[in-house]
């Protein structure tokens, strides 16, 4: 099966993007939301957790408790290499696993860090969505209005460029306002399937 990774930093509209590809029937593993799911449900990475951040990791009903863990790595990088360490591993795994349960000729990665946290080695291609930073700064703060323009600019200096994101990329769609996303996705889609039917010699 193709597999093509979907990444583009904060505010950039990978989520939009990602459902105009669904609403193609792609089926599209969302790596923050399985991310947390995992550190959630896997008896053997709460342990860890538990272990290297302290009880506190997970709150009085057994959630994980996000704020807390934001805070001891955020600004911490040893810490959020240790947490990096643990959960990526599992969230491989995972993806593994529900990947063998799709049937289509071509699955969507969709994970913000593709390139920092190496997903894009369980890819063939990679599409990056591309959208000027003052563009993306607003739109993330409008969809978040309990973040600082600060606390989003401080997001960002932890993510890729977007000129190195872009360099890296093999497929680019950009979402800056001037251009249409849907034809684009449309034409991504045609793309992927020939890519597809390519590697099963049809």
């Amino acid at each position: 099966m193709l597999k093509i990774g979907i990444t583009g930093g904060i505010g950039s509209g990978k989520s939009i993007v990602c459902k105009c590809f669904q609403l193609l029937g792609v089926p599209v593993y969302d790596s923050d939301t399985r991310a947390k799911w995992v550190m959630n449900h896997d008896p053997e990475l709460r342990e860890q957790l538990i272990s290297v951040f302290g009880p506190d990791t997970f709150d009085a009903n057994q959630n994980l408790n996000r704020s807390y863990l934001s805070q001891k790595v955020f600004h911490n990088a040893t810490e959020l290499a240790k947490l990096n360490g643990l959960v990526h591993p599992q969230v491989r795994k995972d993806f593994y696993r529900w990947m063998e349960q799709q049937q289509a000729p071509y699955i969507l990665k969709e994970a913000a860090l593709m390139f920092e946290s190496n997903a894009y080695t369980q890819v063939d291609h990679v599409l990056t969505i591309s959208a000027p930073l003052p563009l993306r700064l607003a739109r993330t703060l409008q969809r978040d209005p309990h973040r600082t323009t600060t606390e989003v600019e401080a997001i960002i200096s932890k993510q890729l460029s977007e000129e190195e994101r872009v360099t890296r990329a093999q497929f680019v769609l950009y979402n800056d306002d001037t251009q249409l996303v849907l034809p684009q996705v449309v034409q991504l889609h045609e793309d992927f399937l020939k890519l597809a039917a390519g590697r099963k010699g049809i």
